[in-house]
């Protein structure tokens, strides 16, 4: 605001002067962000690869004859638990991201949802192709009869819709809508558990069951309570 006063001979001479000294600090600032920032893509280069680790240890055991005596048993419930994994670590991006104040976690957010929904294509080809060898008849009444089937087929259905707007091109193209969508992660998640427990439960078996349903229960609560909270501050 002070050079709008000097005059116009004098502002010409020292413009040039005075825009090379702005520049250098306005290009050292935007600069700062960006090396706070290096760590992100070895850090999202690491969990890509990093994430291979139960496909890779599945085919590893096939090679070695490790899957033991049932190898389609062994891989349903390999892919399906590293399907539940992924599904709590992409739920726990958001809390991480506003306990620590690190904003850069959202960038992994869509990565280790897609992983999930890679391995829940894994589980339930399994399924499909190993275990009902593509009969439609016996798959059908499978879903309607088997209760744990049914929420497994229907979580995978949702995962479905999440993972074909994932692109960023979907999220420009649906606008709101899109983060109205992926709030459908909180319903995949609870039938996830509800899949897990209910197939865990013929053979008696609950351990892990409740250890991952204690997990997506915080993950859920929390997510609650911050919504109740802000509901409660703008109601003020």
């Amino acid at each position: 605001m002070a050079s709008d006063s000097q005059p116009a001979a004098r502002i010409g001479r020292h413009a040039p002067r005075a825009q090379a000294g702005a520049t250098a600090p306005a290009s050292a600032a935007a600069r700062r962000p960006a090396a706070g920032l290096r760590w992100v893509v070895p850090a999202k280069i690491a969990v890509f690869i990093a994430a291979w680790y139960p496909l890779a240890r599945i085919v590893l055991f096939g090679l070695t004859d490790r899957l033991g005596a049932n190898p389609i048993e062994f891989i349903t419930r390999s892919t399906g638990l590293w399907t539940l994994v992924f599904l709590c670590i992409t739920l726990a991006v958001t809390p991480l991201r506003r306990i620590t104040g690190i904003a850069a976690f959202v960038r992994f957010r869509r990565m280790l949802g897609l992983y999930a929904f890679f391995y829940a294509t894994l589980h339930f080809a399994t399924y499909l192709w190993f275990d009902k060898w593509f009969n439609v008849e016996d798959i059908v009444q499978d879903i309607g009869k088997r209760p744990f089937i049914t929420v497994g087929f229907a979580a995978f259905v949702l995962l479905i819709a999440l993972a074909v707007t994932s692109p960023r091109a979907m999220v420009r193209k649906l606008g709101r809508r899109w983060q109205s969508l992926h709030r459908v992660i909180y319903a995949i998640g609870a039938l996830a558990i509800l899949h897990f427990w209910w197939m865990k439960a013929g053979k008696h078996d609950l351990l892990l069951p409740k250890i991952y349903g204690a997990i997506m229960l915080a993950l859920l609560g929390w997510r609650l309570v911050v919504w109740l909270r802000e509901r409660g501050l703008k109601s003020r």
